[in-house]
């Protein structure tokens, strides 16, 4: 058996092994309850939930997984199962976890290597027996437009020279038997190819991956850089060649240990009504259907008692929080040291829906930089809202090296008061903005452009002389002697254990 990072279903052995699985083995609804019971453990940092008996189940297709890159209770291992993402122990921290998947930017790529099969082609539906609407696929929220058979699956597609393969997720809900409508928007990687194949008058060879290799999902939320293949980053990132074969009607590569592939082509012509979904901000716009690119499915290919993991998008938390804001965050922090600003940290608070990052400054650098506010929140500002990194973000926060950026608690406590509102900002309307924030889509402004700010919540003293203040807190109130005896009689006194 492959290792977890390695292979979805050791990955799922190893969530039981954590005591971090509950499967259920009772008839569940694939219309809302499946989605209703994922978002209930996402918005309460429950246990993964297994759906090994799915209302609709056919051919083997399919069992569900939800939660798979969610939270966990205890703040010893709440990060646990992106740690298994990427064979990190379960008790390592976000910075830890960021700095893994960043690891490879700097490393030589490690090439795949191609194998004539693998556990995804134990089965087979040919284009004549393939009917997604006949397959237990999930509604996910009531105002939803359709059934979202895509929240956690890898696109494939390649660059019509071939040099470049592009693996990322991007949501598609079933349209008829053999068609998914999906988003493919500008600047994505698969939009960018999409654009190449359109240039050359055919349709996009693409295959879709569910239950793929866990670092591999865990690549595909990164916004890499452009022309940067994934399988190599992965390969590079492990220590170890993915293993891939061949689909059967293209020339595309899938991981050989895929739970679920579908294969077949992305339309430069076709579109089809897409939408609305609840999206990662936590909002469903009931009846706002959108023009979506259209997809054909040709040929399924399937490992036995297969399983599709699921995302039950929406408020906090669940993975296109923990996994496409913490990484657009670790790409940024990346930026930012490559073009020697003085950021040591930076992370998307949770509690911000992932529209924020903060940015922790070393104020000693800063210090050497003799430069102002207003100067350093014009330069991050420049570089991050003009980098794909910095597209599905906002607000970037900028705060002192006192601060824990991975504590949101600690970087609301310095935005709320250090950062006065208007003085301390550099507001940013002529970059491109995201769509899918509430009050870009639906707001008073364009919702393509604009609407991103630099937030600074250094204070000024921190450009000039350094700290001088001292925080009203347990830690940094009173001396270590006091500090000390209380916390090594904290439970004879009658108070709960901490974490």
């Amino acid at each position: 058996m492959s290792a977890p990072h390695l292979c979805f279903r050791s990955f799922v052995d190893a969530l039981k092994a954590d005591n971090d699985l509950v499967e259920i083995d009772t008839p569940v609804d694939p219309n809302l309850e499946a989605a209703a019971i994922t978002r209930r453990v996402c918005e309460t940092n429950d246990k993964a939930p297994l759906f090994n008996n799915v209302i609709g189940m056919q051919h083997g297709l399919f069992r569900i997984l939800g939660a798979p890159g969610s939270l966990r209770k205890s703040s010893l291992d709440r990060y646990g199962r992106l740690a298994r993402h990427l064979a990190l122990p379960p008790t390592a921290s976000m910075r830890e976890i960021l700095d893994k998947m960043l690891s490879a930017s700097s490393m030589p790529p490690i090439a795949p290597t191609i194998v004539p099969t693998g556990p995804c082609k134990e089965n087979s539906l040919d284009e004549s027996q393939i009917d997604l609407t006949k397959l237990p696929v999930p509604l996910i929220h009531q105002a939803d437009g359709g059934k979202y058979l895509q929240t956690y699956g890898m696109h494939i597609v390649q660059s019509p020279d071939g040099k470049w393969t592009n693996w990322s997720i991007a949501r598609a809900m079933v349209h008829d038997k053999n068609h998914l409508t999906g988003l493919v928007i500008e600047p994505q990687h698969i939009w960018q190819i999409h654009q190449m194949w359109k240039k050359e008058g055919r349709d996009v060879p693409w295959t879709l991956a569910f239950g793929v290799p866990p670092a591999a999902i865990m690549a595909s939320s990164m916004p890499i850089p452009d022309g940067v293949t994934e399988a190599g980053y992965v390969g590079a990132m492990t220590g170890s060649s993915l293993e891939l074969v061949k689909c059967d009607t293209n020339n595309l590569y899938v991981p050989a240990t895929s739970e679920i592939v579908l294969e077949g082509t992305l339309s430069i012509t076709e579109t089809g009504p897409e939408g609305p979904f609840g999206e990662m901000h936590g909002y469903v716009f009931p009846g706002d259907v959108h023009t979506g690119a259209k997809y054909k499915v040709n040929r399924i290919t399937y490992r036995n008692n297969a399983i599709l993991p699921m995302s039950s998008c929406g408020r906090l938390t669940d993975e296109t929080h923990t996994m496409i804001g913490s990484l657009a965050a670790a790409e940024i922090r990346k930026i930012c040291q490559q073009n020697n600003l003085p950021i040591t940290d930076a992370f998307a608070p949770f509690e911000s829906q992932v529209t924020w990052v903060a940015l922790r400054v070393d104020t000693t650098e800063l210090r050497k930089m003799k430069t102002t506010s207003e100067e350093l929140r014009k330069k991050v500002g420049d570089l991050i809202f003009h980098h794909k990194a910095g597209y599905t973000i906002h607000r970037l926060v900028l705060v002192g090296d006192d601060i824990d950026v991975y504590d949101g608690k600690d970087v609301m406590w310095a935005f709320s008061t250090r950062c006065r509102p208007g003085l301390d900002e550099t507001l940013f309307e002529e970059v491109r903005g995201f769509p899918l924030v509430p009050y870009m889509s639906h707001g008073n402004g364009s919702p393509t452009q604009g609407g991103k700010v630099v937030s600074d919540a250094l204070m000024p003293t921190e450009y000039t002389t350094g700290r001088d203040w001292e925080a009203a807190d347990f830690e940094n109130s009173f001396p270590a002697e006091v500090k000390q005896k209380i916390e090594e009689n904290w439970t004879k006194m009658g108070f709960s254990a901490l974490d």
